[in-house]
């Protein structure tokens, strides 16, 4: 029971009313030395609940009688526009027994409408790197008085560029403060170097090891030969699996849009979500997608983190990801808060490589499938012997023993006898009566 953390009475009663009953892993561990004003490094699993391991015990630490707003006391960072507002509706639905105050700053609204919410000095300002950097530069933000820095998603945030603007915002951050740092993943040593620079002294919280994430969610591979043959595939898997939503993820927005096109020519209700649709059209899909409006989304990475969508239970890799924290994170979509799901990743023999070595860093093996009606002719690369020569490949066996040498001379006639007659015309003397003697080709040209 939540009742058991000392949260404020007023917060108590905003779980009570949003029905959450039982605490998560994470919030059972996260919780209480959050309280206490503990920085905090955790990894978790997404969909375990890590929003509200982190919102409760910064809204609990603001707690307080209506004051006019003066400073900016909570600051959350993440990596894309749409975690972002999915964030301010959580702080929102905690806070609302409180006189707490939120602001949004991202990137795609308006600059100066956002300017002049900042006037208006939110108690909690959640946003992206790049905006906030952006206010930052411009003078219209002031983050000397920050009493709670939460940097969520920070692996991702660091793979999309923003360590030097993360760096710099948490360095404006001058009073004493607490900082907590949420990531899926453990990340690498460019997070090594972020926690140590923005944390002091942290409690270090691993909720899951990296091969137990996502255990809910089956994770299946189907080969291909080519991108016309995934095509196929997705239709196959559209029409024949069982699911309420699905997400179907690749790399490019080239390849978005052109699996969005194809989709549409079928009478699929489908959206797309990429990096260069303006915020109104990601909102839209993204909403309509939580509605039941379209049962399926063709989205980039953009998607891959921090969307939280009731009943998404397929994920479809067209393009593999390119990194294991990135197919973390993507079929992290599925599987959510205990429920189930399925993963289906397409793979050509360009995939195969970056397949296993995903399969290695996960510490799991995918589940081969067919599919019989679409069986191609790739079906992975040939089985190699440990020393990397191809099975059924058999070296011809010499007898040492019996094995004779020819004789340097026999063999050098012998190759003379075989060679054929050279075409080359005949070298003669400068008077053009006597033909002159070709040299050996190892003799030394006279001085």
């Amino acid at each position: 029971m939540f009742s058991q953390f000392a949260l404020h009475e007023r917060l108590l009663k905003a779980v009570a009313e949003l029905k959450f009953v039982e605490p998560t892993p994470v919030q059972t561990a996260a919780i209480p030395p959050a309280l206490e004003g503990r920085d905090l490094r955790v990894t978790a699993q997404t969909g375990s609940g890590k929003t509200a391991a982190f919102v409760l015990p910064m809204l609990n630490r603001l707690m307080g009688d209506a004051k006019p707003r003066v400073v900016i006391r909570a600051v959350i960072l993440l990596p894309t526009r749409e975690l972002a507002q999915q964030t301010l509706k959580e702080v929102e639905r905690f806070s609302q027994f409180t006189f707490i105050k939120s602001g949004l700053i991202t990137g795609g609204e308006d600059f100066k409408v956002q300017a002049a919410m900042l006037r208006k000095v939110p108690d909690v300002l959640i946003g992206t790197p790049g905006r906030l950097l952006e206010q930052l530069n411009a003078g219209n933000l002031d983050l000397k008085n920050v009493e709670v820095l939460v940097l969520d998603e920070a692996d991702r945030m660091l793979d999309m560029g923003f360590a030097e603007d993360v760096q710099r915002l948490a360095g404006e951050c001058k009073g004493a403060h607490q900082t907590m740092l949420f990531s899926a993943t453990s990340g690498g040593a460019g997070l090594r170097e972020m926690v140590a620079s923005v944390l002091r002294e942290p409690q270090h919280l691993q909720l899951n090891s990296v091969s137990q994430l996502n255990e809910g969610t089956r994770q299946q591979i189907i080969t291909a030969d080519h991108n016309q043959h995934k095509e196929q595939l997705v239709h196959w898997l559209l029409a024949n699996e069982t699911y309420q939503k699905a997400i179907i993820f690749t790399n490019t927005r080239v390849q978005a849009d052109r699996l969005y096109g194809r989709l549409v020519a079928t009478d699929h209700k489908v959206f797309v979500l990429h990096g260069e649709k303006d915020q109104k059209d990601r909102k839209l899909a993204i909403d309509r997608l939580k509605q039941g409006g379209v049962k399926i989304l063709v989205a980039t990475d953009v998607a891959a983190r921090g969307l939280d969508v009731d009943g998404l239970d397929l994920v479809i890799n067209f393009d593999m990801p390119r990194s294991g924290d990135e197919y973390v994170h993507r079929i992290g979509r599925t599987g959510r808060a205990g429920g189930e799901g399925l993963a289906v990743s397409l793979i050509c023999h360009g995939d195969w490589n970056l397949m296993s070595s995903i399969e290695r860093y996960l510490k799991q093996s995918f589940e081969r499938r067919t599919i019989k009606e679409l069986k191609g002719t790739y079906q992975g690369p040939k089985k190699v012997k440990a020393s990397g020569k191809a099975v059924g490949v058999k070296k011809k066996k010499t007898d040492k023993k019996t094995e004779k040498k020819a004789p340097a001379k026999t063999a050098t006639k012998r190759k003379t006898a075989n060679r054929p007659k050279s075409d080359a015309p005949a070298l003669v003397s400068r008077d053009g009566l006597a033909p002159l003697k070709r040299k050996k080709p190892t003799e030394p040209a006279a001085e």
